[in-house]
């Protein structure tokens, strides 16, 4: 090394070392942004409410801890089913919750987690993101004050626990059913009666006789029910919910007044997190099914004759619903070419595959 190249690096040492250390691009002008989020999930699910608190940390870690979400659970700042009012009126920033449980204000509510006979939730994410669906929601969410992201999803969902075996779809006539919103009126087309007991009160209401039946999640959600004993028949599938997203519903003046990169910073975050409760699930749920049938779950699949009386049914309410509101007419239609389109691909390739790796699986394991 030279004298003169010493010396300028001796120069250079002595001249940084006096400076002060520069502070990162963005906490130099990034303003502290502390927000409040009320989950419409327990806790107990830890899947879905995590997705809210994964979110939380990802913000926190991309803007250097200037944007700050706070996590609530139901009824610290509003109940689960009143995430998207405390969002319109302010008093949370943000939401996590499930669209369909907005059922009651409009039906259309139930495009934004997914609709008897619907969509799978590959399709599903696949509609938000690049079949314009995500827009066609937030258009709809525009009168309501607020606007949402995708956050989360359960994949199909079972059909439920029974007290009793349900062969044809006459057997669901009489039968008092845990259920609500779409699925609800699906079931009360069926002659079921559905009713809105809470999650923590279904056991006893299986015991006592006052349910016959609920529909819940998925495997790994269920399993922590512990009604195995008093409804023994484990249904599948959930046709009234080939998938269940969640959504993370943003305050539309509080979104609009965000600044630019953390408008980024949330939308990467819920994408990222979308997809992660999906691979949750799909990682859970095969270890949780086959603890429940080893403890004696009696695993039943809907015969066609009540699959094709539920597929009827809900076209039926589909036609009536779209012909008496035109929000739920417009998001309808955009959901169905969107499906039909899915599953042409599905059928040529996606189920094919599938179906041949599933049958090879049964006879390897004989």
């Amino acid at each position: 090394m030279t004298v003169l190249r010493r010396n300028v690096l001796k120069s250079l040492a002595v001249a940084s070392a006096s400076l002060p250390l520069a502070a990162p691009a963005l906490a130099q002008g990034a303003p502290k942004v502390t927000w409040k989020l009320t989950s419409s999930f327990p806790k107990s699910l830890d899947l879905i409410y995590g997705a809210a608190l994964s979110l939380a940390q990802r913000v926190h870690e991309a803007s250097d801890g200037q944007f700050v979400i706070e996590v609530h659970p139901p009824g610290e700042i509003a109940s689960a089913l009143d995430a998207l009012d405390a969002v319109k009126s302010g008093k949370a920033d943000l939401g996590h919750t499930t669209l369909a449980y907005y059922w009651g204000k409009d039906p259309a509510f139930a495009f934004g987690t997914g609709v008897p006979f619907g969509m799978n939730a590959r399709l599903t994410n696949s509609w938000f993101y690049e079949g314009g669906g995500n827009e066609a929601i937030n258009e709809f969410l525009g009168d309501y004050g607020v606007t949402a992201l995708p956050l989360g999803n359960t994949g199909a969902q079972m059909g439920g626990w029974f007290r009793r075996q349900v062969k044809t779809a006459a057997d669901f006539k009489g039968l008092k059913v845990r259920s609500g919103g779409f699925t609800g009126t699906l079931f009360k087309a069926l002659g079921a009666i559905p009713d809105a007991t809470p999650m923590a009160a279904m056991p006893a209401a299986l015991k006592s006789g006052a349910l016959d039946a609920v529909e819940f999640v998925s495997p790994y959600d269920d399993e922590k029910l512990s009604i195995a004993k008093v409804a023994p028949y484990y249904y599948y599938p959930g046709w009234w919910q080939g998938s269940s997203a969640q959504h993370l519903v943003v305050n539309l003046a509080q979104w609009n007044a965000l600044p630019k990169a953390y408008r980024a910073m949330l939308t990467s975050a819920a994408a990222e997190v979308n997809g992660q409760v999906l691979a949750l699930y799909d990682a859970r749920n095969p270890a949780a099914l086959r603890r429940l049938v080893a403890s004696g779950s009696n695993l039943q699949g809907f015969s066609a004759d009540i699959t094709e009386a539920a597929y009827k049914a809900a076209q039926e309410i589909f036609t009536q619903a779209s012909k008496s509101n035109a929000k739920f007419s417009k998001l309808h239609e955009n959901y169905t070419a969107f499906r039909n389109d899915g599953y042409l691909w599905w059928q040529v390739c996606e189920y094919t595959y599938d179906n041949f790796i599933i049958r090879q699986r049964a006879r390897e394991a004989i």
